[in-house]
C-alpha cells in the first residue's frame, strides 16, 4: 500500500489508471452505502428515499461501478408515494446480504415499516417488496445469518439509537421477539453486522451526518456486552463525517471499507478506505483518518474505468436504470413507443414542480457537467409546462416552455426568480445547463440546434429532504389533464474518470 499522501494527476477523482484511486470512489449521491462480496463480484445498495428503485450497482475492484438493476419500481404501500407527499420518505438506509444460494435487501420506511426484498441474481427479477413488520420508527436495518444458520436483524430507531436486535425467521420473513437493547449511544444508527474470528461486529455510525465519527462494538454474544473503539475520524482531513457504510472482505484477505461523505449540493458521496486488523480490531484508513489516494484493492481484475450511465437516446421501451422517477409513475401517461425514438411525458395537473407527476430523474455525477436535450412542443396544449428541472429540495431551478392559448415561450426560474424568454414559433427546441458546484450553474436554449442562448440567472443548488440535488425531465399543467412533451434525447457528460 501506499502513502496516503502520494498525488496523481490522471482524473479528479474515482480511477486514475495507474493502479491507484482518489475518494470519492462515487461521486454521486449514494448515500447509506451497503455492500456485499460474492466470489469476485461486488454488489452495492443506498438509500433513495422518495425517489423510485433503489438502484443495485456491481463492481469487480470497488472502484468502478454500474447500475445494474433497480429493486423495485414503485411504492404502493402507502398513498402519499402517489401523491408527491413522500418527500423525505421512502427507502432508509439499507442493507444487502447473501444467504444460501440468494440476495436479501431490507430497508425502512420511517412511517410505514420494514421491508424486504430478494433475488438469485441481482441483475434479474427481484420479489415483490415484502413486509417484514409494519412499525413506524424504525431505521437501518441489517439481516445476520449465524454459522448455526439462525437469524437476527438489528436496526435503530428514527432519531439515531439506540441499537436494537432481533430473532428473525430463517427465511427472513418475520421477526420472532421484540428486540433486545445492545447500545445506546451519541446518535448510534446505520448498524451493520459481521462476524469475524468468533467476534460479533457492529458497525455503526456516531455523531451525526455532517460531523459523525465511526465506532466498532464487539462481543463473543450477539446480544452483547459489547466493547467500543472509534475507528475513523476526520482529524485533519477534509473529509466531514466519515461514517456510515460496508465492510467488505476480500478473496486476497485484504479489507475495505466504503463509506459516505456529505458534500453539500451533490448530496453524499462515497470514499473508499483501507482497513488493517489489530487485536481483531479493525484500523481504518491511515492512522484513524480518511485517505485521498491510495493503491487500488487487489482483487485480482483489472476493470474498465467507468463511472455510472448517464445520457439516453430514448431507443428502449422502458427508462434505462440510471432514470428514477419522483414518486410513483402514472405508468399510462409516459411512454417509449408511443412516438419511437422519443420519451413522451403526458402532462397532469399540478400547481409546481414539486406537486408534477412522472418528473424523470438523475443523480448529478461530480462537481461540473454539460446536460442537454432536444425537446419537441408540438403536441403541447394551453396551461402546460415542460423541460429541464434541478431538483433541491424544496428549490426547483427549471428552464422549459410554458403554452398559453395563444403561444409557446420559453421560461427560466432560477433562485426564485422568473425570466421570460422568446417565443417559440416552431415545433422544436433545444434546452442545457453548464454546471459547475464550486462556482456557478446557469440554463440556456437554442432554437436551431446550434447557437446557445442564455436565461436566466445562477441556479441555486443544494441539498434536500435528505437527498442531493438533481437533474430531470418535467411536464405538467396548472389547467389540468392535457397535452404531451416529447424529449428526443438527453446527454451528459461530467468530469468524471469514464473512458467507456
Amino acid at each position: 500500500m501506499v502513502n496516503r499522501k502520494k498525488t496523481a494527476k490522471t482524473a479528479p477523482w474515482g480511477d486514475m489508471g495507474n493502479g491507484l484511486y482518489r475518494n470519492p470512489v462515487l461521486n454521486a449521491d449514494y448515500s447509506d452505502p451497503d455492500i456485499v462480496r460474492v466470489g469476485e463480484d461486488f454488489y452495492m445498495v443506498c438509500s433513495d428515499f422518495h425517489y423510485m428503485g433503489m438502484q443495485i450497482l456491481h463492481s469487480k475492484d470497488l472502484i468502478n461501478w454500474s447500475i445494474i438493476n433497480q429493486i423495485y419500481r414503485r411504492l404502493d404501500i402507502d398513498p402519499r408515494y402517489g401523491r408527491m407527499e413522500g418527500y423525505g420518505k421512502g427507502s432508509w438506509a439499507p442493507s444487502i446480504k447473501y444467504n444460501d444460494g440468494r440476495y436479501y435487501v431490507y430497508f425502512c420506511t420511517p412511517d410505514e415499516g420494514l421491508y424486504m426484498s430478494s433475488a438469485q441474481d441481482p441483475a434479474q427479477q427481484w420479489s415483490p417488496l415484502h413486509e417484514v413488520r409494519c412499525m413506524p420508527g424504525w431505521e437501518d436495518p441489517c439481516p445476520f445469518w449465524d454459522d448455526d444458520g439462525n437469524a437476527y436483524l438489528g436496526h435503530s430507531t428514527v432519531g439515531a439509537g439506540p441499537i436494537i436486535i432481533h430473532k428473525m425467521s430463517r427465511d427472513g420473513k418475520k421477526l420472532l421477539d421484540d428486540g433486545t437493547i445492545v447500545y445506546v449511544g451519541k446518535i448510534a444508527e446505520g448498524t451493520k453486522i459481521y462476524k469475524r474470528n468468533g467476534y460479533y461486529y457492529l458497525v455503526i455510525p456516531e455523531g451525526g451526518v455532517e460531523t459523525g465519527w465511526q465506532a466498532v462494538l464487539r462481543s463473543r454474544n450477539i446480544y452483547g456486552p459489547y466493547e467500543r473503539k472509534e475507528v475513523l475520524r476526520q482529524g485533519s482531513t477534509n473529509i466531514n463525517g466519515p461514517h456510515q457504510g460496508a465492510l467488505v472482505e476480500l478473496e486476497s484477505g485484504e479489507t475495505w471499507f466504503m463509506h459516505f461523505q456529505s458534500a453539500g449540493a451533490l448530496g453524499r458521496v462515497c470514499h473508499l478506505q483501507p482497513v488493517r486488523w489489530v487485536d481483531d480490531w479493525p484500523a481504518m484508513g491511515v492512522d484513524g483518518e480518511p485517505v485521498t489516494v491510495f493503491e487500488k484493492p487487489n482483487t485480482g481484475f483489472q476493470s474498465d474505468i467507468i463511472t455510472q450511465q448517464t445520457s439516453d437516446e430514448f431507443d428502449q421501451p422502458m427508462p434505462r436504470l440510471h432514470w428514477q422517477w419522483n414518486h410513483n409513475p402514472v405508468d399510462e401517461n409516459w411512454s417509449l413507443t408511443q412516438r419511437p425514438g422519443y420519451l413522451r411525458l403526458k402532462a397532469m395537473a399540478a400547481p409546481d414542480i414539486l406537486h408534477a407527476r412522472n418528473t424523470l430523474t438523475q443523480k448529478l455525477i461530480g462537481s461540473r457537467g454539460t446536460i442537454s436535450t432536444e425537446l419537441c412542443i408540438e403536441n403541447m396544449l394551453p396551461g402546460q409546462r415542460a423541460g429541464l428541472v434541478y431538483l433541491c429540495g424544496r428549490e426547483t431551478n427549471w428552464i422549459g416552455v410554458v403554452k398559453d392559448a395563444a403561444k409557446c415561450r420559453l421560461e427560466a426560474v432560477t433562485a426564485g426568480v422568473t425570466y421570460h424568454g422568446p417565443e417559440i414559433k416552431h415545433g422544436t427546441v433545444w434546452l442545457g445547463s453548464e454546471l459547475d458546484l464550486s462556482a456557478s450553474t446557469r440554463f440556456s436554449f437554442s432554437l436551431d440546434g446550434e447557437i446557445d442562448i442564455p436565461l436566466g440567472g445562477e441556479c441555486k443548488m443544494n441539498a434536500g429532504f435528505w437527498k442531493g440535488a438533481r437533474i430531470g425531465l418535467f411536464s405538467y399543467d396548472t389547467a389540468g389533464d392535457g397535452g404531451s412533451a416529447d424529449f428526443n434525447w438527453f446527454r451528459y457528460r461530467h468530469d468524471g474518470p469514464d473512458r467507456r
